[in-house]
């Protein structure tokens, strides 16, 4: 006579050993603090200049990951910030942190120059470049990277501001669009979604 409960007992444990061995057999699923953006058809490339002059596109950065962020100079806390925690991320990553180049992409050109630029990025990291381009380009990349920016009117003509989005895109060493970083994720967060995307390749 078949006992019911060892009949059970059998079955519950062949059922637990065969999803042991499906989960064995698929790839877990890397867990980003950021928004996973992998497969996301925009925001593929970019046609701006440096603040050295040299034209710039993301294919001039294959082999390293990419953090775009788009702000102006005079942004009073979001853009300083994020560049800042931008900064201490590629720290917290040791020697892999030479593998990442951070571009900030003004939304101010027009008091935004080269030289501002240069001297802006040289207060958070020598590496990190910014780019810049005509109105008509920055409303062609913006349109692409859904990227919101807005003039607002100051006192003076030239004390106005600029309402932006304040998020960062990432990019993988391929060039393909991985991650949408919040505003304020803290550079703990950054460096260890940073670590991830290197160590898939």
């Amino acid at each position: 006579m078949i006992n019911r409960r060892t009949t059970f007992n059998f079955l519950a444990s062949s059922v637990l050993a065969t999803a042991g061995l499906l989960a064995g057999c698929s790839e877990p699923k890397a867990e980003f603090k950021s928004v996973d953006l992998t497969g996301a058809d925009y925001a593929k490339d970019f046609q701006l200049t440096d603040h050295n002059g040299q034209a710039r596109s993301l294919k001039d950065f294959r082999g390293k990951l990419v953090v775009m962020f788009f702000g102006y100079t005079q942004c009073p806390d979001v853009c300083p910030t994020s560049m800042a925690e931008l900064a201490q991320a590629k720290k917290l990553m040791g020697p892999d942190g030479d593998k990442v180049q951070a571009l900030f992409v003004t939304v101010d050109p027009e008091r935004d120059t080269p030289e501002v630029l240069k001297g802006y990025m040289a207060n958070f990291d020598p590496t990190f470049l910014a780019l810049r381009g005509t109105p008509e380009q920055l409303a062609a990349v913006a349109k692409d990277f859904k990227v919101y920016y807005k003039k607002v009117d100051g006192k003076t003509p030239t004390s106005y501001t600029m309402d932006h989005s304040a998020a960062s895109y990432v990019y993988d060493t391929q060039g393909r669009l991985r991650l949408y970083t919040r505003y304020g994720s803290g550079a703990p967060a950054l460096a260890s979604d940073l670590q991830l995307l290197l160590k898939q390749g």
